[in-house]
């Protein structure tokens, strides 16, 4: 028999989002499932009942007819103890649990023989498992959301300006972490105009930054900060060191810092102290995205904007549910493509496999039986480095790849060039010999000129070589134009002018295609 799935209203305070939309209702429909909605549940989220209504869904007026009539309940928020006192006992329950936080919770799900599914415990470093990664969904609409309420409290523009009235300096903004949340802060400072910096213990993130138009600042101290799973990890004592005189300097010149560091199961690292706060100028932001585990500033009240020393000091815990509408899409999203893993069949029934490394990550409890935490995934192993021995053995042979020539090689070939040279020249005809120096030449300079070029530039470099490799049109041309204009002499024969005209034919479309491929390419390098 097809299950009812059942989205009620959140409790939490001040939570707008909704745990699915309509137009998710419709391909849970389809499916199998039926689908229950509580009245009101998308009303902060601009989804109405009628909606719901339009797309098949049942609205249920109160939250006990709701929870009580519902074999499966999706939710945002981890839900309350009198939600969980409603539930219908073997459950399944689908959302943000956060077991580690909230073994009360867990004690009393499993009093209720549920089965529960954690969105925050998915197995992240599966690349499949990125479709229900709710996560990365919700980081990406917070960090935006950073950035547009640091906009709000600022006071004055972003981008520099000069105007009759006088000029406006670009607003500087660091950010501290470049996780999810940090590179969409990033990317929406940057495209505001903002000159942008940011910093991570992971190494790797570097190239990310700069894509999206900031600037990596590292600290002056070597240490590996990934921790598995997308996370960064607890860096030593030394590296901290280093990582608070590089935050001081920044937090002094910066006119916004956004701060974004968080490590799962633990209190937020204190990053930014009263001191850093004394040394900014009045006027200035700090977004504390870190505030609902304690704030990664000295200095932040959870949920609340304050002021401290002329620095304005947001530590809203509500940031995704600031943009309740797109936030919602994605979370429903999300767990659509999970109940698409749990659903194969389309019959609208589930089945919680513990064979699929995604769904096992996500079980913390099963009918009733604690299944948190799930077992380490099993990486494939890294493919072996090549033998460091590679490099000296090529060099000893004369060079490596995208390496010059060395003056012995280039010496030797030469020597051996002017050898067969002169052996073909004492016994070839002279008008072969003219044709074959010509030949020799364009070949040893069409070798140096790419041999010598990085290889990164090779695509947009030999996109150019074509469209100059095509003087071979001027072959053509002599081959062709004798019967054209008139030229008295030696006439080509059929077959070889039509082979010329082919090859006017292709070197036109190789010349032109050339420079228009290296156009594009260089594009791609302009603002």
């Amino acid at each position: 028999m097809p299950l009812r799935i059942g989205v009620p209203l959140e409790t939490t305070p001040g939570e707008k989002r909704v745990a699915t939309v309509p137009d998710v209702v419709a391909k849970l429909i389809k499916l199998g499932f039926s689908v229950s909605v509580q009245s009101s549940a998308g009303d902060a989220a601009n989804c109405d009942d009628d909606s719901y209504r339009a797309v098949g869904a049942e609205v249920v007026d109160s939250a006990e007819a709701l929870w009580a009539g519902s074999d499966i309940v999706f939710k945002v928020r981890p839900p309350s103890m009198d939600e969980v006192a409603l539930m219908r006992e073997g459950g399944l329950l689908i959302g943000f649990v956060w077991p580690a936080q909230n073994p009360e919770l867990m004690q009393a799900l499993q009093a209720k023989k549920a089965t529960v599914l954690a969105i925050d415990a998915l197995p992240r470093q599966l690349s499949r498992a990125q479709k229900m990664d709710a996560l990365t969904s919700q980081a990406g609409v917070s960090g935006y959301r950073a950035v547009i309420e640091a906009a709000n409290a600022f006071g004055r523009f972003f981008n520099g300006q000069i105007t009759a009235a006088g000029k406006v300096p670009p607003a500087k903004v660091f950010i501290a972490g470049a996780g999810v949340a940090g590179l969409a802060a990033i990317g929406t400072a940057a495209n505001l105009g903002a000159i942008v910096r940011a910093n991570d213990t992971r190494a790797e993130v570097a190239d990310q930054v700069v894509s999206l138009g900031g600037e990596f600042v590292k600290v002056d101290y070597e240490e590996e900060g990934s921790g598995g799973g997308g996370y960064a990890k607890v860096m030593s004592e030394g590296f901290q060191a280093a990582q608070r005189q590089m935050y001081a300097e920044q937090v002094k010149d910066a006119d916004i810092v956004i701060t974004t560091a968080l490590i799962p199961g633990k209190p937020a690292p204190k990053l930014i102290t009263a001191e850093m706060v004394k040394t900014m100028r009045p006027g200035s932001v700090i977004v504390d995205m870190a505030a609902e585990q304690g704030g990664n500033c000295e200095l932040t009240v959870p949920g609340e904007a304050a002021v401290r020393h002329g620095v304005t000091i947001i530590g809203y815990t509500d940031l995704a549910s600031r943009l309740a509408k797109q936030s919602s899409t994605l979370y429903a999203t999300n767990l659509l493509r999970l109940t698409e893993d749990l659903c194969k069949a389309k019959d609208g029934t589930v089945d919680v496999n513990f064979d699929d490394q995604a769904i096992r990550g996500l079980t913390v409890i099963k009918d009733g039986e604690l299944t948190w935490p799930a077992p380490p995934i099993q990486m494939p192993a890294a493919p072996p480095k090549p033998k460091a021995a590679a490099a000296p053995a090529a060099k000893a042979h004369g060079h490596g790849p995208g390496e010059p020539m060395s003056a012995k090689s280039l010496a030797i070939v030469f020597g051996v060039g002017a050898a067969l040279f002169a052996l073909v020249g004492a016994f070839a005809p002279a008008s072969f010999l003219a044709h074959f120096t010509v030949f020799v030449l364009a070949c040893f300079i069409g070798y140096m000129v790419i041999w010598n070029v990085t290889p990164s530039l090779h695509t947009p470099l030999m996109s150019v070589t074509n469209a100059i490799s095509s003087i071979i049109a001027i072959g053509a041309l002599i081959q062709v134009a004798p019967p054209l204009i008139g030229i008295e002499g030696d006439r080509p024969s059929g077959l070889i002018l039509g082979l010329s005209v082919l090859a006017l034919v292709l070197t036109a479309i190789n010349m032109f295609g050339g420079f228009a491929v290296t156009r594009r390419m260089l594009a791609m390098f302009r603002k």
